[in-house]
Formats: structure tokens, C-alpha cells, sequence
């Protein structure tokens, strides 16, 4: 047999070790916290009243002699600490009062605690507070809602009486996606270790398995692309607002898929959705390698279209710096793009004319706005340049122009102007501002949180001409961009991915679909 050789029966080998291993770390380490977890334990019960007795003489230590009702006083040392895989903020506390956790004593009285932590974790003491529930009442402490990093702790001094040493303690609380529990540990200040000993080795074994794999692989000469990527060309098409998303993704996903190729030339969504529509006309079989982005859903009807949801976009609208509005109510945007308003001094701003700086009918971040904000449509075109009105009955200047970019820079250098795009390049472009609409921010992380209803956001659609094989650099890229690398692009440009927890949420449970 071809395959019966000792390379291939060297790597057969290696592979059956690493998987044995890994198979073996998971269940030995099936415990290992991956959620939100909040861990205590009492690192000191100890009695320090006048019942506290001292070798054969049984002489008396009592430190609170002349202290009523501290006869069987004691000392208890708490400590809490964020014992899981991620960080913990105040909002992550669930409980309805002030302070985040609970902790009950039996039967003993608490009469004073102290805070105690490292020293690089002093941010924590601002916490402790009694605007921010921090107290005691009998014997129950009320601890605030302290956020903590992963590995983080403090400490809880508590002075007690009424009970006796080792009496039982509780920490109560919730918390979201994780839990409190108590954890232990074989000394005071001992971390407890992620990984056993035995785990360990098993680590290690499984690390050498792999370099050994992965060394015969790459002394291979017909080394194949990563598990995922696909060789060939594709050409993505459509909205110009997501194109710097795309380009960033393309790159990145060419720099890990050698022999991959992706084009990005983007003219619009409309005109993206046409030009994928003709490109699968003219296939004689199968799916073009075409992708093709667009600023809300494509046209209703085309059944041979398949959907895939990409992202929620946020876009703004944006006035020149000598406009000094902040907030516009959606009537008066609506009254501006009908042409009712021609100088900003009728909305109490300066005394400019208005010039409306719109994007072409291929736009969809035009669309947007028509279907979202305006409830309608915009007036006719009525200039070219965008500074002189070539129709002298026209009520304002308004001009169309065919990108973002274009928008950004002609509102930037004209007075009076305003214009629309997507918020990330509104935010970092000179010369102009986003605005407010009904005193909403245009915001992704109020909408990522449901705490705004800003209503100028869209989804960001990728379309193919039918189901494009699961081998095809198109499915691979699509991939590629919506559930692996490309997330962390999505967001970084200012958007929201749909395949997030959050996403799938506001984009709907399914962002893929036929």
C-alpha cells in the first residue's frame, strides 16, 4: 500500500497519541471553571475573647476582659476571589439590592470588619462603601458589588461573638452566566493550581505530539492550505460603507490561505446586487465566485439569492462644523430633506442655507435612511456640484454623489451641509460631526444592550447566486468573515457581527438563510 510508509505511519502515530491525550486532559480537567465563578473561604477561625485557654496553667488570654458580650469573641478571615475564565463587573452581580453578595454567620454577632487585599489591587477599596451597600446587621455582612479581574481577590476581616470556632458560614449570591461557590486551598494565599500535576505531563506529551505532526507536515513539499481555506479568486461587490470591513478581511484572510485571491471593488449595494445577479445569469453552471454586500436586504423575489447576515450596522448623520447642532428631532430631518427647511437659523442654528449632500440610487446607506428615518424619499437632485442650484425654483441645494467618502469630505469643506454614512468613518473624519436623532446617540453599544432605539441601523447582508460549493473560495471567505477572523475585523471597524451571543440577537436567531 502507497500510504504504508514510515513518514505516514510516523504522523498515523502521532495523531492517535495527541487525541488519546487530549482526550484524557479533558476528562481529568472536566472541573476546570470556564464560566463567571466567584470563589470563597474562610482562611482563619480564630478565638481571641477570655474564654481562650494557654497550656497547663490555664491561665486566661482574654484580649476583651472588660468587653460585655465578647466573651467568646473570634476572628474570622474571608477571602473572595474571581476563580474563573473572565473578567467580573458590577452589572455581572444579579442580586435585587445595592450590594452583590451576602455572607451569614450562625449563630455569632458581627461587631466590626476591616478590608484587607494586595497592594495591586487597591482600585478595589473605592468599592467598599456604604452608598454602595457595604454594611452589617447582626450576623449577616453585606458585601458591595466589586468587579474583578480574572485571578483577583480581597479579604474580609470580621470580628465576631456568640458562637463558638468553625461555626458554619455562607456566601450568598448570583451572578450571570457563572455562580458562587466555596473553593479551597492547601495554604492561606495558595492560588489553586489551573492543571495537575498529572495534567501537566499529559500537556506536555500532547505538545510534543503535535510539534512532531506538525514538523512532518511542513518538511512536506505539497503542503496543503490550512484546514478551512480554499485557493482560487473571488471578487466581493456592493456597499461602500462596509467595503474598508472587507478589504481588511480580504487580507487577512489571503495572509492565512496562500493561493487565495480576493478582489473588493465596491460601487454600491444596489449596483452590487446587479452586478452578482448578471454574473450568475451568465454562469453556465453552478455559483460565479461573486459576493455581493449590501446596506439592508437585497430586492424581495429573487429566489436564486442566498442570504447570509453579516453584521448591524450603525450610520449617522453628519453636519460641517459651522452647524453646531448637536440633536435633530426625525420631523425636522424629514422637513430638511422635503425641502421645507432652507436656512439652519429655522432650527436655531446658524444663518446658512442648507445643502443637502446625499449618496446616488445605487447607495444603500440611502436606502437606509429613506426606509428608516425619512419614511419616504428624499427631493430631487437639483445641483451638481453641490454648491450652486441648477433648477432657480428649486427650494435647496441637493446633489448626489456616488461613496462615502465622497459625502464626508464635500460636507467637511461646504457650510451648511448635510449628509449621511456609516458611523465609524463619520467618526473619524475632520471637519464634521454625527448628530442625535430624538436624542439618541448613534451608538453600537446601546443598540448591542437594548438601551437605545436609535433608529438610523441596518443589517449588513452578503449575498451569493445560490448555494456556492462548500469547497469554493466564497463559502470559505463568507465563513471566514462572518464566524472566524473577520469578527474581531467587524468589530473593530464599529460594528456589531451577527454570529456574536449579541448579534444573534438583534440581527434574529438565524443570520444565515436561504
Amino acid at each position: 500500500m502507497d500510504w504504508l510508509n514510515a513518514e505516514n505511519v510516523v504522523a498515523v502515530a502521532t495523531a492517535v497519541v495527541g487525541v488519546v491525550a487530549s482526550g484524557v486532559l479533558v476528562w481529568y480537567e472536566r472541573r476546570v471553571p470556564r464560566r463567571k465563578r466567584i470563589g470563597y473561604r474562610v482562611q482563619m477561625d480564630s478565638p481571641i475573647g477570655d474564654d481562650v485557654r494557654s497550656g497547663r496553667a490555664n491561665r486566661r488570654l482574654g484580649l476583651f476582659d472588660e468587653a460585655p458580650g465578647m466573651a467568646d469573641a473570634t476572628l474570622v478571615l474571608l477571602r473572595i476571589e474571581n476563580d474563573g475564565w473572565q473578567g467580573i463587573d458590577r452589572d455581572d452581580y444579579t442580586g435585587p439590592a445595592r450590594h452583590g453578595l451576602t455572607a451569614v454567620f450562625t449563630d455569632r454577632t458581627i461587631h466590626g470588619v476591616s478590608v484587607t487585599q494586595p497592594t495591586d489591587t487597591d482600585h478595589l477599596m473605592d468599592h467598599f462603601s456604604a452608598d454602595r451597600g457595604f454594611g452589617y446587621d447582626g450576623n449577616t455582612l453585606r458585601i458591595p458589588r466589586v468587579p474583578l479581574n480574572r485571578g483577583e481577590h480581597f479579604k474580609l476581616l470580621v470580628l465576631l461573638s456568640g458562637g463558638d470556632v468553625g461555626r458554619g458560614m455562607r456566601l450568598y449570591g448570583g451572578l450571570r452566566d457563572g455562580e458562587v461557590h466555596p473553593n479551597h486551598s492547601a495554604a492561606p494565599d495558595d492560588t489553586p493550581p489551573l492543571f495537575s500535576r498529572a495534567s501537566r505531563l499529559i500537556s506536555i506529551l500532547l505538545t510534543v505530539c503535535v510539534i512532531t505532526l506538525a514538523t512532518i507536515v511542513v518538511a512536506r513539499e505539497d503542503t496543503p492550505p490550512p484546514i478551512g481555506c480554499a485557493r482560487g479568486t473571488l471578487t466581493v461587490v456592493g456597499s461602500t460603507a462596509f467595503a474598508p470591513v472587507v478589504r481588511e478581511v480580504a487580507a487577512k484572510y489571503a495572509h492565512d490561505c496562500e493561493g487565495s485571491a480576493v478582489t473588493v471593488d465596491a460601487h454600491g449595494s444596489t449596483s452590487g446586487i446587479r452586478e452578482l445577479t448578471a454574473a450568475g445569469t451568465d454562469a453556465k453552471k453552478g455559483s460565479p465566485p461573486v459576493v455581493a454586500l449590501s446596506d439592508g436586504p437585497g430586492p424581495a423575489g429573487q429566489d436564486t439569492l442566498r442570504e447570509n447576515r453579516v453584521a448591524v450596522s450603525v450610520f449617522a448623520l453628519v453636519l460641517h462644523d459651522d452647524v453646531p447642532l448637536k440633536n435633530l428631532a426625525t420631523t425636522d430631518v424629514r422637513r430638511l430633506y422635503r425641502g421645507e427647511i432652507a436656512n439652519w437659523k429655522q432650527l436655531g442654528g446658524p444663518d446658512l442655507p442648507v445643502i443637502l449632500v446625499s449618496r446616488d440610487a445605487n447607495s444603500g446607506t440611502r436606502q437606509v435612511f429613506q426606509r428608516r428615518v425619512l419614511d419616504g424619499s428624499e427631493i430631487q437632485n437639483t445641483s451638481v456640484d453641490c454648491v450652486h442650484e441648477d433648477y432657480p425654483t428649486a427650494p435647496v441645494v441637493r446633489c448626489e454623489l456616488d461613496s462615502t467618502d465622497q459625502v464626508l469630505s464635500t460636507v467637511a469643506t461646504t457650510p451648511g451641509a448635510i449628509g449621511y454614512s456609516e458611523l465609524n468613518l463619520a467618526g473619524r473624519a475632520r471637519g464634521v460631526h454625527p448628530v442625535d436623532l430624538d436624542g439618541d446617540p448613534p451608538s453600537v453599544d446601546a443598540i448591542e444592550h437594548g438601551t437605545s432605539d436609535y433608529p438610523y441601523r441596518e443589517i449588513e447582508y452578503a449575498y451569493t447566486w445560490g448555494r456556492p460549493p462548500a469547497d469554493s473560495l466564497a463559502s470559505s471567505f463568507l465563513t471566514y468573515l462572518t464566524r472566524g477572523n473577520g469578527q474581531d475585523v467587524i468589530r473593530t471597524h464599529g460594528h456589531l457581527p451577527c454570529w456574536s451571543p449579541e448579534g444573534l440577537r438583534v440581527c434574529g436567531t438565524s443570520p444565515s438563510r436561504e
